[in-house]
């Protein structure tokens, strides 16, 4: 693996940064009302995948954009993954098909090197669950079109560029706006769940490179 891979799959194995690095990338609204989102018995499981592989003497990590639909998470940028199945041995397993459903990627050939701090998200009552994988390749992503609007090749260190993160107000559900710290990412706006998966990961990059 490469260094960087190796320091981060060791890493990945102590303690994580957790909800501190979450409440970074934190949205006005969640700030305000966290103590009264809490998951239920409706609660989903899901899993979502942050797929790093060798491209450009760094590593990236592929991340989607949703189509705009009637939905809690219409047209956001995203990590691939989604609900849980009866089929799904675990949640690594929710990930991997996930994962391959979305943007083709084949499950035996990622190698799932840790996972990150699970997040409840309130707006479709999911409880994710991120895992960290590795392919030794660059994949030829196979997107979709049902799912994935547009596919961004991501590098990793571009988390740790300070300048990635910004706030902007943004309008959500019936007209609701609410002020939200993001990651400027090719142009995009990546907020809500994912800025704060990313977030962790994020501090961790920071945490090893010292």
């Amino acid at each position: 693996m490469m260094p960087l891979l190796d320091t981060l799959a060791q890493r990945l194995q102590q303690d994580l940064p957790a909800q501190a690095a979450h409440k970074l990338m934190e949205s006005q609204a969640r700030f305000r009302q966290g103590l009264s989102w809490k998951p239920n018995d409706k609660t989903r499981q899901s899993a979502v995948l942050i797929l790093l592989y060798p491209h450009q003497d760094s590593l990236f990590f592929p991340l989607t954009l949703r189509h705009v639909y009637k939905g809690a998470h219409s047209g956001q940028v995203s990590l691939p993954g989604g609900r849980r199945e009866e089929q799904d041995r675990d949640l690594v397993a929710t990930a991997l098909r996930e994962t391959h459903e979305e943007i083709g990627v084949v499950p035996e050939n990622v190698q799932v090197i840790g996972q990150l701090t699970e997040l409840f998200v309130p707006a479709s009552n999911f409880m994710i669950q991120p895992f960290v994988g590795y392919v030794a390749e660059r994949p030829t992503f196979q997107p979709d079109a049902h799912e994935v609007a547009q596919l961004f090749e991501t590098d990793l260190q571009q988390l740790t560029e300070p300048f990635r993160v910004k706030k902007t107000l943004l309008t959500v559900g019936e007209n609701i706006e609410l002020e939200a710290p993001y990651f400027d990412l090719h142009g995009q706006i990546v907020w809500g769940a994912t800025a704060m998966i990313l977030s962790e990961l994020k501090q961790i990059l920071l945490q090893s490179s010292h």
